[in-house]
């Protein structure tokens, strides 16, 4: 039989050279036998085959084989997929050995001059600096991968030339992005080594957009970015023009809204004009629609409303498909504020009052979603009151029904518990917490950039803007599958934490007030992924007080290592400019979190006088897709499925838990046949330590009845838990959002 060489040399076919490929896959795996694969493959050669095609027929065949009683096929398929990674890369680079190119050093000048890497990694490194760094490269960690991971990794995120051809390797990824990230440091070889061990160890991850453009021309590296609309047209605009530019570099959005005035309220005297939020989120949908995240998908924005707010009912049917289609958004992702006088009002059954926010302002001189807590209460209780405000009385029950009603047809809107929210903010001092972001794990302060002049002379136009507080989430997720151990964690976040202060540092901004608030907060996202993984692996049962003790623990330390390592780095490099009369300095933040043992009162002594570098640090990222890439359980998620097969072009790819055994099997309970009280509970007590929020989904079955339903949210709410972020109904499929996964 005649085969096709990779180089087009046609020759005769040697099975023992095939053998010699299966046996290379199968080595390390003594319970999946090379023996099956050649079994399999013989049906499908055919006399002129390719071997390129005989090797994807290889790996199809071996990924076909997972299952759950035989997860390592996954391994071999990787192995297989490395080996054609291996081989396609030689021919591309010109070099005859198989595995890693000769000189990382040629590597990185040809995709300079390509235009696929940045000039300022040759700037920042010399030619010997770059050797030594490509000697520290290790390939036996692409052994690492399962085969989804390394799947996702090589279509995603590896550099490839013309005609999709594999240019660069999965080491030399982790390498380039490692440099990237340690480039301005002092000692930079010692900071990529290590920058490049915690992530080529797959023992955390960045967020997908460092992974993808650091190193490359365009390093926009951060996730998600939210924006605060003020009640102008200059100021709608703005935001949506924020929104295109964003979008356009990969970002998603969280936009606030709340500040609009509701449909029929007055314009410049008019009586009854005003369209209200609805046409303005319209256009923020269209916009998401028109400017794509890099031409590889949509762009993706969640629209924040306060449940006080007129325009609430109209806000809350956007997504359903029920009503006037005219006042649909079907492409954005509503989130709904909630405060606690709310939930209260709705434990009681009693009536609650919606304001058109531009009336409260004209009539009683303050906008009252600009406070929170018992000032909020006092004015909105001053509003009702109020006989020259025009107000909607409606039973609480009823909103809270529409919101139930969205959540079960389209997991929607998101939840965001603004008390809850603004009480644990530790820089309240300078400002005040509106909404969250896409995926709900970022709350910092926000507010609205201002126009202040418009001059031209010569037919030169200069705009001023005082810019507001534009919040950018700077992401990466500690893989607790592979890390938890006290002295794992305390060493990955170490790392992790200067990786991500780096970022505000070396990123590209879209937009100029994005990179002023990231500068005067320094604000950064760490999270994990891997949890249900870790449970499992320590045989800790879900729905168990062994796990919410494994969790008040965990959290704890991952907080203690985060806070600790910002403040190393803020006595080298100083702390962030807003920290002063923050509760970082007064120390109202451990007070507030019952932090008093010798041990958190010596580092409260050491971030009073020293500072730390960053106002936020710890959030919970979904991590959809660089879970996958680590073969790691997403996020604090349970998992799906043990075993399941995904539908891919041409293929199906089947799947199972991380590391299930005949032991880890009984504790991987699936996520829609875990009671969700526990789930509650666990976030509850995880919220303590996070400064920000968790990406937390709800999973419910059609059978859940409405009072149950309700009982889910008021629950949350009760346990202290920031914001809720998909409700899943089993029978509904929701997207998950790549942008911000970590």
């Amino acid at each position: 039989m005649e085969i096709i060489k990779r180089n087009g040399e046609i020759e005769q076919l040697v099975f023992a050279k095939m053998k010699k490929v299966i046996d290379f896959a199968c080595e390390a795996y003594k319970d999946c036998d090379p023996l099956e694969l050649e079994t399999a493959l013989l049906p499908l050669f055919r006399n002129g085959i390719s071997t390129k095609e005989i090797q994807h027929l290889l790996i199809q065949v071996a990924v076909e084989k997972t299952s759950a009683t035989e997860p390592n096929w996954q391994f071999v398929a990787s192995k297989l997929l490395a080996y054609d990674l291996y081989k396609e890369a030689g021919i591309h680079r010109s070099y005859a050995h198989f595995g890693y190119g000769n000189s990382l050093y040629e590597l990185i000048v040809e995709l300079t001059q390509q235009g696929l890497y940045g000039a300022y990694i040759l700037e920042h490194y010399t030619k010997a600096q770059i050797d030594e760094l490509a000697a520290y490269i290790r390939p036996e960690r692409d052994d690492l991968f399962n085969y989804i991971g390394l799947k996702t990794l090589a279509d995603r995120y590896l550099i490839k030339g013309r005609n999709k051809q594999i240019l660069e390797l999965p080491q030399e990824l982790f390498m380039g992005v490692a440099m990237h990230l340690a480039m301005l440091e002092k000692d930079q070889l010692t900071w990529a080594k290590q920058f490049y061990d915690v992530l080529s160890r797959l023992q955390m991850t960045v967020a997908t957009p460092t992974l993808a453009n650091a190193r490359k021309p365009h390093h926009q590296l951060s996730s998600c970015f939210i924006d605060t609309v003020p009640d102008n047209l200059w100021g709608i605009y703005n935001v949506d023009q924020s929104f295109a530019q964003v979008s356009k570099h990969g970002g998603g959005m969280g936009i606030y809204v709340g500040k609009v005035r509701s449909k029929g309220s007055n314009i410049r005297g008019f009586k009854g004009v005003a369209g209200g939020v609805i046409p303005w989120i319209k256009n923020y949908n269209n916009t998401a629609l028109a400017v794509d995240q890099l031409g590889v998908r949509s762009g993706a924005v969640a629209i924040y409303l306060d449940i006080w707010h007129k325009d609430i009912f109209d806000f809350l049917d956007l997504k359903t498909n029920n009503g006037d289609d005219r006042m649909k958004a079907h492409d954005i992702f509503p989130g709904v504020c909630i405060p606690d006088l709310f939930m209260k009002t709705l434990q009681e059954r009693r009536s609650w009052y919606l304001f058109d926010p531009h009336e409260v302002r004209k009539v009683l001189g303050y906008s009252i979603e600009d406070s929170w807590g018992e000032e909020w209460e006092r004015k909105y209780a001053e509003c009702i009151a109020n006989p020259q405000l025009s107000k909607d009385e409606v039973p609480a029950i009823d909103i809270m029904k529409k919101i139930l009603s969205s959540c079960f047809e389209t997991g929607t809107p998101f939840v965001f518990y603004r008390e809850t929210v603004n009480r644990a903010n530790p820089n309240k001092h300078a400002g005040m917490i509106y909404c969250s972001n896409l995926c709900t794990e970022i709350c910092q302060n926000m507010s609205s950039s201002e126009l202040i002049t418009t001059a031209h002379e010569d037919g030169m136009i200069t705009t001023k803007v005082q810019s507001g507080d534009f919040v950018v989430c700077n992401l990466s997720s500690l893989n607790l599958g592979r890390a938890y151990s006290q002295e794992q964690v305390a060493e990955v976040v170490r790392i992790q934490m200067r990786m991500m202060d780096n970022v505000i540092d070396l990123n590209y901004y879209p937009i100029p007030q994005a990179e002023i608030t990231n500068k005067k907060y320094r604000a950064v996202g760490l999270g994990t992924s891997g949890y249900h993984q870790m449970l499992a692996q320590l045989k800790i049962v879900w729905e168990s007080a062994a796990h919410l003790e494994k969790a008040d623990e965990l959290y704890e330390w991952i907080n203690y290592c985060a806070i600790q390592a910002s403040m190393e780095i803020a006595k080298e490099k100083g702390a962030y400019p807003a920290f002063t009369g923050s509760d970082w300095q007064t120390g109202e933040y451990f007070t507030q979190r019952g932090y008093s043992s010798p041990q958190w009162q010596a580092l409260q002594e050491e971030v009073a006088r020293y500072g730390v570098r960053n106002a936020w640090m710890f959030a919970i990222a979904p991590t959809a897709s660089t879970s996958l890439i680590a073969g790691s359980t997403a996020g604090t998620d349970p998992i799906f499925n043990k075993f399941f097969v995904e539908e891919k072009k041409n293929a199906v790819i089947p799947q199972t838990a991380p590391n299930l055994t005949a032991e880890t099997t009984w504790y991987y309970k699936e996520a829609h046949k875990i009671d969700q009280l526990w789930s509650i509970q666990a976030a509850g007590i995880r919220q303590r330590h996070i400064d920000q929020a968790q990406s937390f989904n709800l999973y419910i079955t059609p059978e859940i009845s409405a009072k149950q339903f309700l009982e889910l949210y008021m629950s949350a709410w009760e346990h202290g838990v920031k914001t809720v972020y998909y409700c899943r109904n089993k029978s509904l499929e929701v997207e998950d959002c790549v942008s911000c996964s970590a």
